[in-house]
């Protein structure tokens, strides 16, 4: 006698069962990475061995300042990284990010300090700014089709041109050291108590969410994942959060400019998970015509990407400019393209459209830096760094691709 075939549904039902107790849990994780549900797990083994490999040869590495310092850095790029997960979502790309932050850096510098006007003024035009090449961007997609990559290739080199204008000869312009901008970008510390307070955040989060979501199963006559299981995860992250704020006051602590930049992420991450605008944005990425034909505007869908992301780059280059103090021709320049879409990939968004979270920035960028920053402290050459970071990259969009496929063929059976 043949034996039955196992279709998906007889491993949904499966891993519902599995969910019961915690060794179902990991039993139902294995299932899911199997299938080619790998989440954010390729991320954290390689931010393990990334550590391991950079504490071995410089114990300095897992130090607290230098921590801090590497949270510093990564606020900046991060949030340029958090707009490319919007126009990644929907397979789409923004080439120009860099020279968007570039110019961003420009406008504060130049409306702030030499034309003196009110510092939240200058902030709110340079944020405009952003915001409407963005949907230049989306209404040359929307109303001509002109592809993202060529729009964008070409903002990135007239953005960068308009930033080279404004900045002139002089090539820079100096940011006040005692502003509350500059000490923003590279003094202000969350008291500690704060910070402590703030860890205790998710774990109470996913604990009132997980009940709710384990009362309505429940009215609808669905297995719930047990309180216990619940109450593990809750005290295992709380736990992780706490010690890393511990370690990290143990240093200087934990810096508000980061701390601003997992706000952002939080945000993002309720808006594409908890709202229509966010369910629509991974219809869109998924499949444009069906979600077209569903009823999603999907030119709104593409001009809200697009101005979030510019918008987002804006952000991030005010942010660097605080890091730096200036506003220079080198601003935006360099590995910043490279590093925010690196960051985004690296972090789990699908270069294919469809799959993307707001945490996927946050770890990326995470990476990167711990690359960059491990490669300072062994005094290497920046040439190894970009060999390093593209080889990340490359490994990302491998595992991405076999992921797809094996998803595809658990589909299939």
């Amino acid at each position: 006698m043949s034996e039955a075939k196992i279709t998906p549904l007889d491993r949904a039902d499966e891993r519902v069962r599995h969910d019961d107790t915690i060794k179902g849990a990991v039993l139902a994780f294995v299932d899911r990475v199997r299938s080619g549900d790998l989440g954010m797990l390729p991320v954290a083994v390689g931010l393990v061995v990334i550590s391991a490999v950079f504490t071995s040869l410089n114990p300095l590495f897992l130090a607290p300042n230098n921590l801090v310092n590497l949270l510093f850095d990564c606020a900046t790029v991060g949030v340029i990284s958090l707009g490319i997960v919007c126009v990644l979502m929907l397979g789409e790309i923004d080439l120009s990010v860099g020279s968007m932050s570039g110019l961003a850096s420009a406008l504060i510098g130049m409306f702030w300090v030499n034309m003196g006007l009110p510092l939240p003024l200058a902030i709110l035009i340079a944020l405009a700014a952003g915001a409407l090449i963005g949907a230049i961007y989306a209404s040359l997609f929307n109303w001509i089709g002109m592809p993202s990559f060529i729009s964008t290739l070409a903002g990135l080199l007239a953005l960068l041109g308009f930033q080279l204008y404004l900045l002139g000869t002089s090539g820079s312009i100096n940011l006040p050291y005692a502003s509350s901008m500059v000490k923003f970008g590279q003094l202000l510390i969350m008291p500690a108590w704060f910070s402590h307070t703030v860890a205790l955040l998710p774990g109470i989060v996913l604990l009132w969410s997980g009940l709710g979501v384990a009362r309505q199963r429940k009215t609808v006559g669905l297995t719930a994942q047990p309180l216990s299981m619940l109450l593990v995860k809750v005290v295992a992250l709380t736990a992780a959060l706490e010690f890393a704020v511990w370690y990290l006051n143990l240093g200087r602590g934990v810096p508000w400019m980061f701390g601003l930049f997992v706000l952002l992420v939080v945000i993002m991450n309720y808006a594409l998970t908890r709202t229509k605008w966010g369910r629509s944005m991974f219809a869109v990425g998924g499949n444009r015509e069906a979600a077209r034909r569903s009823g999603i505007n999907v030119k709104r869908i593409y001009l809200s990407a697009f101005m979030l992301c510019s918008t987002l780059a804006a952000l991030g280059g005010m942010l660097s400019a605080s890091r730096l103090a200036s506003s220079s021709q080198q601003a935006g320049t360099g590995d910043v393209n490279l590093n925010a879409i690196a960051a985004a990939v690296i972090g789990g968004t699908s270069l294919f459209g469809g799959r993307g979270s707001a945490y996927s920035a946050l770890l990326g960028i995470i990476v990167i830096q711990a690359i960059s920053n491990g490669l300072t402290l062994l005094n290497l050459s920046s040439s190894l760094r970009y060999m390093i970071t593209g080889g990340v990259l490359a490994v990302a969009v491998i595992v991405d691709s076999l992921a797809r496929r094996s998803r595809a063929a658990h589909g299939r059976g």
